[in-house]
């Protein structure tokens, strides 16, 4: 089965049939997870936002951790923000935790804690993109509308041959087109699961079981030997190689720190005194100080140095870290950099932090 140039799948007995074998597989394979076993569109809504561009074994605890902490829309609309950044803490992708907040509280404020039932409206929520919408839509409501992710288009475009680069426009209305054509107006809910579930546990990336898979008799990519080609995604990444040299000022058992404001991936969260470099750095001698302040730390406290350098990598960025501990003797008085305050260890414990920061702090037997 494969669409034609004009993106029509030219038999409802062949679509009737892929829904059937589709649906049969998906019964006896898929995984138990506990966002499958309820139609409350707030902890469907909870697990999309967890498990955007994070996988299930590393999304599910912190799903179970939501949903008994805030258990309802209103509950994680009433929380403070700082405490929803330190239970995300170690998924990354801060904003989204950020925008997940803002949305319950859209929800509870203008919506009257209801969420609304169709993907169109569901698009008016902050953060909610075409796939989040569909999905929550055809889940908890059952709407009949395609859920595309990137797992779906991988299995689109290998069993169907659809060619066209799925991060071009024309390539997503083509494959919006014949997702259309596909989805079960019967079962959506099931549907679109199965679809994402195949591709997760069955149409993988690299090595599918071709042999074992239940669509081998009429796969395009199977037949012409093109699963490494297919999907088509052109568009490359241009990633970002940063250098950055954090010092932790330490005095007594307290830690300097800040909050990150701003358009930042980390706003929100709280690090230490940073200075940037354009290269790494071996020793501070080929670091430039760039404020009196900072200097004046360094003249007054005992510098160690922690040999290890961090590796960070980021959608867009690969950062490489390097960590000074500063000690400043309790007696002295100093000024910290702009923005700089001390917290005691149990304050340092519980502020939201990036993940890098926290597996220092562990790592140097602070935390």
């Amino acid at each position: 089965m494969h669409i034609s140039e004009n993106n029509m799948i030219p038999d409802d007995l062949e679509v009737g049939d892929f829904n059937r074998r589709l649906k049969s597989w998906y019964l006896e394979n898929h995984r138990p997870l506990p966002w499958r076993e309820t139609k409350d569109p707030y902890k469907i809504w909870l697990s999309e936002m967890i498990l955007q561009q994070t996988r299930v074994a590393q999304g599910l605890p912190y799903y179970e951790r939501f949903t008994e902490q805030y258990p309802t829309v209103f509950d994680l609309a009433a929380a403070d923000e700082r405490d929803v950044l330190r239970l995300w803490q170690g998924l990354g992708y801060y904003s989204r935790a950020r925008n997940m907040h803002f949305t319950a509280r859209q929800v509870v404020n203008d919506y009257h804690g209801r969420f609304p039932e169709t993907s169109e409206k569901l698009l008016k929520l902050k953060g909610l993109g075409q796939y989040t919408a569909a999905a929550i839509a055809s889940f908890a409501f059952d709407e009949a509308v395609p859920a595309i992710d990137g797992n779906v288009y991988r299995v689109m475009a290998r069993i169907f041959g659809i060619q066209s680069d799925m991060l071009s426009n024309d390539g997503k209305k083509e494959f919006a087109i014949a997702a259309r054509q596909l989805v079960s107006k019967e079962d959506p809910a099931t549907y679109n699961q199965a679809m994402i579930e195949f591709g997760a546990l069955h149409c993988v990336p690299s090595s599918p079981n071709c042999a074992a898979c239940i669509f081998n008799d009429r796969c395009f990519a199977y037949t012409h030997q093109m699963q490494g080609q297919l999907p088509v995604k052109i568009k490359k990444l241009t990633v970002k190689h940063r250098f950055l040299n954090y010092f932790i000022i330490k005095q007594g058992d307290r830690l300097a720190m800040h909050e990150r404001r701003g358009r930042d991936i980390w706003k929100g969260l709280y690090d230490f005194h940073l200075i940037e470099s354009k290269a790494p750095v071996t020793t501070l001698d080929h670091l430039t100080i760039p404020d009196p302040i900072t200097q004046n730390l360094l003249k007054t406290g005992r510098l160690a140095e922690i040999p290890k350098v961090y590796s960070h990598i980021l959608t867009h960025q690969r950062l490489q870290v390097r960590f000074w501990w500063l000690e400043i003797p309790e007696t002295e008085r100093i000024d910290l950099p702009h923005e700089m305050a001390f917290y005691s260890h149990e304050e340092v414990e519980v502020l939201p932090k990036p993940i890098l920061i926290d597996t220092v702090l562990r790592e140097e037997n602070y935390l």
